[in-house]
């Protein structure tokens, strides 16, 4: 069963962003993920928030537990924060030389009801395990980081060395040609953005495709894979942004 990807070859995945979205947006790209609100007021502006708007969203956001504020510094969450991880993730995942080697994971509880089925595939599919079959998932083993330990009651890991081609195994898991034109429409796009909440929504897009990104071996990609190309097109952003918080 093939990873799901929001778009289709050529359209790009846009959506407009509130004032609550453009603040996590910001908080999400810096590091440490928190800023005095006067920062927060010059940095919003670009992107058509006003000062009175701002405030009204993070109170909002205070009180939904998306920020913590400490005097007049805003930072985010510590759920938020698990969300910058896989973001970060995202932008510059850590890999290891494939030797051939695959992830398992067997799904090995039973009884769930579909809201529980609903979470844990929603949580193998960000560990970028695709589903060979119901409750079968593999990924190439290339890949520097572990399986969550609060998987081990409803699941168990191994190592296989499946007897199909892996190219071929590869193609039939994750739609890699869809994926390839997206990241290829969305490079296309910020070409031609140039207003600042045009750029911010556009990459907020490219964020959403990284983290659809399967992070293959290169043997196992598509000739003239962009992967690469977008990760560096996000970063070169995010140094944007943080140079224009600091200025």
């Amino acid at each position: 069963m093939p990873m799901n990807v929001s778009v289709q070859p050529g359209e790009v995945d846009l959506r407009p962003l509130s004032a609550r979205s453009v603040v996590l947006s910001l908080l999400l790209g810096v590091h440490p993920p928190e800023l005095p609100v006067k920062d927060l007021v010059r940095a919003v502006e670009p992107f058509g928030v006003g000062g009175s708007t701002l405030r009204a969203a993070l109170s909002r956001m205070v009180a939904a537990g998306d920020l913590r504020r400490t005097d007049a510094v805003y930072r985010l969450s510590d759920r938020l924060l698990a969300r910058q991880r896989r973001q970060d993730d995202a932008v510059d995942a850590r890999t290891r030389a494939w030797h051939g080697d695959w992830e398992m994971v067997v799904i090995t509880a039973t009884g769930r009801g579909p809201a529980e089925r609903a979470v844990l595939r929603a949580r193998l599919t960000g560990l970028r395990l695709a589903e060979l079959r119901e409750g079968v998932w593999l990924r190439p083993a290339n890949l520097l980081r572990p399986l969550p330990d609060d998987l081990t009651p409803v699941a168990q890991s191994y190592t296989a060395r499946p007897g199909h081609p892996a190219p071929e195994l590869a193609a039939s898991l994750w739609p890699l040609d869809t994926w390839a034109a997206g990241a290829r429409s969305l490079m296309a796009h910020i070409a031609e953005t140039e207003l600042p909440a045009d750029r911010l929504t556009a990459f907020a897009a490219v964020v959403r495709h990284l983290l659809a990104d399967p992070v293959l071996p290169p043997q196992l990609l598509p000739a003239d894979w962009p992967g690469t190309a977008l990760r560096a097109e996000y970063a070169e952003y995010q140094r944007e942004i943080a140079g224009s918080i600091g200025a």
